[in-house]
């Protein structure tokens, strides 16, 4: 088939490299390049430096909005079919009917659950045992349309976000690729999305603060949700902590929550059940380092997060 794609980060390049060697990708639409690191250095999105990689740098796309500009684009490269994987931004009207057969979206879990911008996240923090990805029609509605096709996956009990957003979208690929390739054949029929719909929003830094009354197992998923972005955090003494790698504490007494102490070689940080042990940190301004390491620096018996 001949295709137009859209997709932004990391997580959308297999399934470009995927459908562009099975298929004739005639047009990439990805964000415009943005500052990135301290120095702010305008670097392109990952699928642009894809794209390039496999010779489709003349036929990119960078906007962050798809106005009347990109829709005439993309209506010139006379595609059968759009091809969506996290874009971050809207498909509207007329661009949602340009390619012959519409606009096809690769979501990260298992539709109607955790329709919006963080299902991977949310799916963690709110300690789902499975997810998935899904193949669906794009509507004008938020990832409501009519589903080609599913696959399930367990959450594994220690992955985070980032580790399962990067497993999921190796096997989104492939089911993104059969899903197309039945779809080129004629054979392939979507239909109505059922059960209960759940809204997973954009993360912020709110979301990323461990509230440490809590329990302990709420505490960790919602780490695990957080890594690698927005990144979890403490207030310890009034001074931001990055938490990057964390885990319940088997066998230690309760601490009162909040209460951030060493017992042997663990740094334990108190909740409203067992203790967290704390295992990698970043303190303020500083490179990640364990949390034995940190905690002898900081030559305290005690400290207190709020």
């Amino acid at each position: 088939m001949r295709l137009v794609f859209a997709g932004t980060p990391a997580a959308a390049v297999p399934s470009l490299a995927a459908l562009a060697e099975r298929h004739d990708v005639a047009g990439v639409v990805t964000r415009v390049d943005a500052p990135l690191g301290r120095k702010k250095v305008l670097t392109p999105s990952p699928v642009a430096e894809a794209a390039a990689g496999l010779g489709l740098a003349d036929a990119t796309i960078k906007a962050n909005r798809l106005d009347d500009e990109v829709t005439a684009r993309v209506a010139a490269v006379d595609a059968d079919l759009g091809v969506i994987v996290a874009y971050g931004g809207l498909v509207k009207e007329p661009l949602l009917s340009t390619p012959r057969l519409g606009w096809i979206n690769l979501h990260f879990s298992l539709l109607p659950r955790w329709r919006g911008a963080a299902p991977v996240q949310w799916s963690i923090i709110s300690g789902d045992v499975e997810t998935g990805a899904s193949v669906f029609q794009l509507v004008p509605g938020l990832d409501a349309g009519d589903l080609w096709a599913t696959e399930p996956t367990p959450i594994n009990a220690h992955e985070t976000a980032g580790s399962l957003l990067s497993r999921l979208s190796l096997s989104g690929a492939d089911l993104l690729v059969r899903t197309v390739e039945r779809i080129a054949a004629g054979d392939a029929r979507p239909v109505p999305q059922t059960g209960e719909v759940t809204i997973a929003p954009k993360l912020g830094i709110d979301d990323a603060r461990l509230d440490v009354q809590d329990d302990v197992e709420s505490l960790y998923r919602r780490l695990r949700g957080v890594t690698p972005e927005p990144g979890a955090f403490l207030e310890l003494d009034g001074v931001r902590i990055k938490i990057l790698d964390a885990a319940p504490a088997r066998d230690t007494p309760r601490l009162e929550p909040g209460t951030v102490e060493a017992q042997g070689r663990q740094v334990l940080l108190g909740t409203a059940t067992a203790p967290l042990e704390l295992l990698v940190v970043q303190p303020a301004g500083k490179k990640p380092m364990a949390a034995a390491d940190w905690w002898r620096g900081a030559g305290v018996e005690r400290m207190v997060a709020r």
